[in-house]
């Protein structure tokens, strides 16, 4: 069972792992142990989480959603299968706490008065050295 918050845990028959052999270091050890670890959870059959969060889940995972709705996550970082399967687990756990959290919602204002006044007339005085660049003619010089 993999605890999530307190209200959410995930239990083991939703959650999955394969062993396979890792890259990195561990000199000969890696050519022989199978220490990498492929977590797969079953987000999209998970009773434990609900719609938006599924939603939202799919879409911080990525690449790491399966079109059957499955979340895959990889640890190869240390030398222990124990420790990358920890890693594995809490990489999983942060990511649905991720999922958890609801965007709020934005709430369109509009500009200020003041603001729109100093943007004119910024606007008017970059218009007027802009202007100002233009070639100079005499009063006589008709050309």
């Amino acid at each position: 069972m993999l605890r999530i918050t307190d209200q959410i845990t995930i239990q083991e028959w939703e959650l999955s792992e394969q062993f396979t052999r890792s890259q990195g270091p561990g000199g000969q050890n890696v050519n022989k142990v199978e220490t990498a670890v492929e977590l797969r959870f079953e987000a999209e059959r998970s009773p434990h989480l609900s719609a938006p969060v599924k939603t939202r889940l799919r879409r911080l995972a990525g690449r790491r959603w399966t079109q059957d709705g499955a979340v895959l996550i990889r640890a190869e970082e240390t030398r222990s299968q124990a420790r990358n399967r920890e890693l594995a687990r809490e990489r999983l756990a942060e990511l649905i706490r991720q999922a958890l959290v609801a965007p709020r919602k934005r709430i369109p204002t509009r500009p200020t008065l003041g603001s729109q006044r100093r943007r004119l007339a910024a606007k008017t005085q970059r218009g007027d050295v802009k202007a100002m660049r233009g070639r100079i003619r005499d009063a006589e010089d008709p050309a």
